[in-house]
């Protein structure tokens, strides 16, 4: 039986892997009901503790889009940043920069969608009126000598407009980066993307000019790829991954977005590969579980399930 040949065979690994872990902002974005100012606080503590270098904290829009994120700048105020550690905070547009400002944020990112139908649900507006709107925030912010993470969403694919055509892709990522963002996170938002699909981006990105060492990925377990996407992407010289405690989050305005790749999980099979990380899978199982007794249900990680149960 011919069973083809592993186009990533024999290709290396980073020696060491950078997570952006997203659990305070796009893990409890996600929640029916808002979570103590309290608890989060502790959670930043808790994954600073652990090894975390980059903890994105929360997000600076209006209550009225993301009620679970409104006491955002009374979590900022009392925030105790540790040193070596970045905090990124979601902004909307140049109001959010103003407040984040304001409160001493030295990193911020911003948020698009490749597609259409996202950008209207998700903004209220189309791919070209969201970049014209970061387009000032991010300018003013690099002048304030922040980091300016850029997210692109719908990457992969899309539920209203199906599988993205990668010339689609490339404009908008390309776009975003002359902005001026520092770096760039290719979302799977609703978990679609396969290790195939995963090569064929990001060779288009190398291939147009975009160094790989500015792009970061962030996927959804939705159909249980998400492992094997990061291993695909590391593979292609990716060392920044995305990823939330206990596996929580999705996206309130993509139904079908189920919960990102757990943090305990990518950990696991990084230590597994050898690759580093200066993150404590211990630590990081203990504090889901913690987390899990505030939100009233177990973690979907497997390895936390696996190491508990």
């Amino acid at each position: 039986m011919d069973f083809g040949v592993d186009p990533l065979d024999g290709l290396p690994l980073p020696s060491r892997v950078t997570i952006c872990e997203v659990g305070p902002r796009d893990g409890l974005q996600n929640e029916a009901t808002a979570v103590p100012v309290a608890v989060k606080a502790e959670l930043i503590e808790r994954l600073v503790d652990a090894g975390h270098a980059v903890v994105e904290t929360t997000s600076l829009v209006h209550p009225k889009w993301v009620p679970q994120l409104a006491d955002a700048e009374e979590l900022l105020r009392g925030l105790r940043p540790a040193p070596g550690v970045r905090y990124p905070v979601l902004v909307p547009n140049d109001r959010g920069l103003e407040r984040a400002l304001d409160l001493g944020v030295q990193d911020i990112a911003v948020f698009g969608s490749v597609t259409e139908t996202f950008a209207r649900r998700n903004l209220n507006r189309t791919v070209d009126e969201s970049l014209e709107m970061f387009a000032p925030v991010v300018a003013r912010a690099r002048e304030a000598g922040l980091g300016v993470r850029g997210y692109l969403s719908m990457c992969f694919g899309d539920p209203w407009e199906g599988a993205v055509p990668i010339p689609r892709l490339l404009d908008v990522a390309t776009r975003m980066m002359r902005l001026g963002c520092t770096e760039l996170s290719l979302g799977d938002t609703v978990g679609v993307a396969t290790p195939g699909r995963v090569v064929a981006v990001l060779d288009a990105l190398v291939a147009s000019g975009m160094s790989i060492d500015t792009i970061a990925v962030h996927f959804h377990d939705t159909y249980g790829q998400a492992l094997a996407n990061s291993l695909t992407a590391m593979r292609r010289g990716v060392s920044t991954i995305d990823a939330s405690a206990g596996g929580l989050g999705g996206c309130p305005f993509a139904g079908s977005a189920t919960g990102n790749l757990a943090t305990e999980d990518l950990l696991w099979q990084l230590h597994g590969l050898g690759v580093e990380t200066g993150v404590d899978l211990s630590k990081m199982v203990e504090t889901s579980i913690w987390l899990a007794g505030h939100l009233g249900r177990p973690s979907p990680s497997r390895v936390v399930t696996a190491l508990t149960g």
